[in-house]
């Protein structure tokens, strides 16, 4: 009877955290209403531009925070604030490779995250070892199939390495994610490289202009970091979950 008792306020406990969590991304989505509400394709870049457009990643990075304390600051948190500021240099196409350059350090600091204690791990499957080399094969594959645009534009002399290193770390955060077992970690990090790859089809014109191009990328983007940003919270509850079982 006490088992099932434990088993019942486990249940109604997790229950009320992911109600509390589900209220506490309240503001996340409506600044990303607000975002889609203001923005139109002739939007002139402002700093209210970008205040608008970032805000839903700091808000989550305030989520996260909340959740998971100051240990955070150099992993998932720290990568939603590099992404913050990569989502502000965007707004000014003159300042991309700064955005690329920031977005680049977050991915390295999901990658550390994803590598730590708190996520369960599983490398040793032939499974994952496939996906893994499916990963960097997409990516592989994608800068290959944009390198010939890539030298057609300006500062192609540091875009075409910078794309590259980025190409190698995203699909390095991707396969990490893999890893660790956890739905919402691995769908984000997917979801964040396709959103990735739309943009750059769209920035270095390797589409035609599309009529809803910037949705697309912004849709997956702030779709990708919320499952990051919930995996990570859903992480601590976990290892909480198994020290509580250890004392037990």
């Amino acid at each position: 009877m006490d088992i099932l008792e434990t088993h019942a306020y486990d249940r109604r406990q997790r229950r009320n955290m992911s109600c509390a969590l589900l209220f506490s991304l309240l503001p996340f989505f409506l600044s990303t209403a607000l975002y889609f509400y203001l923005w139109t394709p002739d939007s002139p870049a402002s700093i209210t531009s970008a205040g608008v457009k970032s805000a839903p990643t700091l808000l989550l990075a305030a989520v996260v925070l909340s959740w998971n304390g100051g240990q955070s600051v150099l992993g998932v948190v720290g990568g939603l604030l590099f992404s913050a500021v990569g989502d502000c240099c965007l707004v000014w196409p003159e300042l991309f490779l700064h955005g690329m350059g920031a977005f680049a350090v977050a991915h390295l600091l999901y990658s550390l995250t994803f590598l730590s204690g708190r996520y369960a791990t599983d490398s040793s499957s032939s499974l994952n070892r496939f996906l893994y080399l499916i990963l960097f094969i997409t990516g592989t594959g994608f800068y290959v199939y944009i390198y010939p645009f890539l030298q057609k534009v300006p500062n192609s002399e540091l875009l075409v390495p910078g794309v590259g290193v980025y190409t190698a770390l995203i699909a390095l955060m991707g396969s990490l994610a893999i890893r660790t077992r956890h739905a919402a970690t691995l769908l984000g990090s997917l979801i964040f490289m396709v959103s990735d790859m739309s943009l750059a089809l769209q920035v270095f014109k390797v589409t035609a202009p599309m009529e809803h191009g910037n949705a697309i990328v912004m849709v997956t983007y702030y779709l990708a970091q919320l499952l990051i940003a919930v995996g990570d919270v859903r992480a601590t509850e976990n290892e909480d979950d198994f020290a509580k079982w250890k004392r037990a």
